[in-house]
């Protein structure tokens, strides 16, 4: 049997409880994933799969469905400890490539920051594939909002989710995921 994912879409959530096993659930109930059986995948979009919005995706899934999904998580039980979570994707221009999903945790990074850095991990894993120099600072057009990766045009975009960690020892997690179709 060969699986090849159509479709994907990001969603991401945040979750508090002073249990952190129990805060990542929460976190996955706020991204509308919970009910879910989720298996983490690596990092390939497939040719041609297209991006839908979350109701979209959340509408052709049922409870209990194994599902593919790429994610990011990052925990902290420390009061006012900054996390993020970010999931980055790098689509080339040629529908007929595949392009490359990040997964990015981290302490201390606003949502922007992550979100650049895992839009620059996808892009930078898609040029090492294709055996090209790239350099995110140098190969990216901000007006254009594109990367140039060896001659190929490609795009990018990101989710993110961040957070403070709550007071009290509270667990804190913040969570994005691409979930694939």
């Amino acid at each position: 049997m060969r699986y090849v994912p159509r479709k994907l879409f990001l969603t991401c959530g945040t979750g508090l409880h002073r249990e952190k096993l129990t805060s990542f659930e929460m976190a996955l109930r706020d991204a509308g994933i919970a009910h879910l059986n989720l298996v983490r995948v690596s990092s390939i979009l497939p040719p041609g799969c297209r991006i839908v919005p979350r109701d979209e995706g959340l509408a052709a899934l049922e409870a209990g469905e194994v599902t593919f999904v790429v994610l990011a998580e990052m925990a902290t039980n420390e009061p006012g400890r900054h996390v993020a979570s970010a999931i980055g994707i790098a689509i080339p221009a040629d529908p007929k490539m595949y392009g490359y999903l990040s997964e990015h945790h981290t302490y201390g990074q606003s949502a922007q920051e992550a979100a650049d850095y895992a839009e620059d991990l996808a892009a930078t894993m898609l040029a090492t594939t294709l055996g090209v120099p790239f350099d995110p600072e140098k190969d990216y057009n901000e007006r254009r909002e594109q990367y140039r990766v060896g001659g190929h045009i490609v795009d990018s975009l990101s989710i993110t989710q961040t957070e403070e960690g709550a007071p009290g020892g509270l667990w804190t997690t913040v969570i994005a995921a691409a979930v694939l179709l």
